[in-house]
């Protein structure tokens, strides 16, 4: 590209050549065009370092320079056009820490540096003195320590991706002030342009949203770095929240328990951390669910079971864990309830049995006693007259008692 690019009388300039094949270095000269607007050069294949007379360009407010080869560090004049809007420079071969003098785009809406070779922490200007970003993608550098709080204080922030660094200690317990994840998102995308690319790992899959998508999308990805402690439980607040990933990490105790409460979540990954305890039954409360990974864990008992997660029948999202339940084979008690009607089934037979027992004893009883009796008495003469006339006996010995008893009352009266 050995075009030269002179000052121009314009006003407003906008140089959006994106997707060619154009290759070799971006020119200097570039830096001359003063009332340059907008800069996309985003896929193609230039090279080399990009301009340092950023300085000149007092007025532009959006520069796409994403998946080229561009290598060394950002320039530190990149801070002197403070009215920054959109910065991507995603996808290339950058190096060195993210420069301070960004500090001065306090306008900054979107910061894309995914996909280099950056090093050293977040800086903690970010989210004091810029502070309305709603999108921060650091995704696949070599940033290392502490996720800092002061993120905590970009209440626009709805696209927040960390993946694949080396950050370390624990996930912030403040990520319920990210109030565009708790309310939903803003109007602000009214500044990104309409056929402007977003990169976002959803479902598993890496995708590309053009602004009309991608200003739906609510994300935190903090996945594949050395993060420990527990996962906050005010991450639950998070309501308008459609990805959360956490996945290899080295997280430990439980999920939290009120984690169904984002119940627009449609991606849940936890997976290859060190979780233990039970799944949250609350999880079942997600009605938009449909990519969940909770595999390589050490999460036991029951699988919940409602809405979304019947529809989730790969088991291998929770291998490596000890789980039953749908879609794993049934949990010992569910087997103990399959067989409990049997049993209950039999105490019931052995129950009528003995009612039948008790029954037939009776009625046996009662024939072998009536014709032991009344058998004899028909059989022997001797043995009838003799009972015919003990009973005359009796009866005589009754009547005549009744009447003495009778006389008695009367002489009495």
């Amino acid at each position: 590209m050995g075009r030269q690019f002179n000052r121009s009388p314009f006003h407003k300039w906008k140089i959006l050549i994106s997707h060619n094949q154009l290759d070799g270095t971006i020119p200097s000269s570039i830096c001359n065009i003063q009332s340059l607007l907008s800069l996309a050069l985003n896929n193609n294949q230039f090279s080399g370092e990009f301009p340092k007379e950023w300085s000149l360009w007092s007025r532009i407010i959006f520069v796409d320079v994403s998946n080229n080869n561009l290598s060394g560090n950002i320039p530190s004049s990149i801070g002197i056009p403070s009215h920054l809007l959109i910065l991507k420079m995603d996808n290339n071969q950058l190096s060195g820490e993210i420069p301070s003098a960004l500090q001065n785009c306090s306008f900054l809406l979107r910061l894309s540096l995914g996909g280099n070779n950056f090093t050293g922490g977040i800086p903690s200007w970010i989210g004091s003195k810029v502070s309305i970003l709603i999108v921060l993608q650091l995704r696949s550098n070599s940033l290392s320590g502490h996720i800092p709080h002061q993120l905590c204080s970009l209440p626009f922030l709805q696209f927040l991706d960390l993946g694949h660094n080396r950050f370390s200690g624990t996930i912030p317990k403040c990520l319920n002030n990210l109030t565009s994840l708790v309310s939903g998102p803003n109007n602000s995308w009214i500044f990104f342009s309409a056929f402007e690319e977003t990169t976002a790992t959803t479902k598993g899959r890496e995708s590309e949203y053009f602004t009309s998508q991608a200003r739906l999308l609510t994300i935190i990805d903090i996945s594949s770095n050395d993060l420990e402690g527990e996962i906050p439980e005010e991450i639950s607040s998070l309501l308008s929240l459609g990805t959360l990933n956490l996945s290899m990490n080295q997280l430990s105790g439980s999920i939290p328990s009120k984690i169904g409460n984002l119940y627009r979540l449609e991606t849940f990954d936890l997976s290859q951390n060190r979780l233990s305890g039970h799944i949250p039954q609350s999880l079942a409360n997600m009605t938009f669910l449909s990519h969940l990974n909770l595999s390589h864990n050490k999460l036991t008992g029951r699988i919940p079971s409602g809405n979304q997660l019947q529809t989730l029948v790969d088991p291998s999202i929770y291998e490596g864990n000890s789980l039953c339940g749908f879609p794993l084979p049934k949990c010992p008690k569910d087997e103990d309830n399959i067989h409990e009607p049997h049993i209950h089934e039999k105490q019931d037979h052995g129950d009528d049995d003995e009612k039948l027992g008790f029954c037939t004893s009776v009625v046996l009883g009662f024939i072998i006693g009536f014709w032991s009796v009344c058998g004899t008495l028909i059989l022997k003469k001797s043995w009838r007259h003799a009972y015919f006339q003990f009973f005359d006996h009796i009866k005589d010995k009754v009547a005549l008692t009744i009447a003495l008893r009778a006389v008695r009352l009367q002489r009495r009266s």
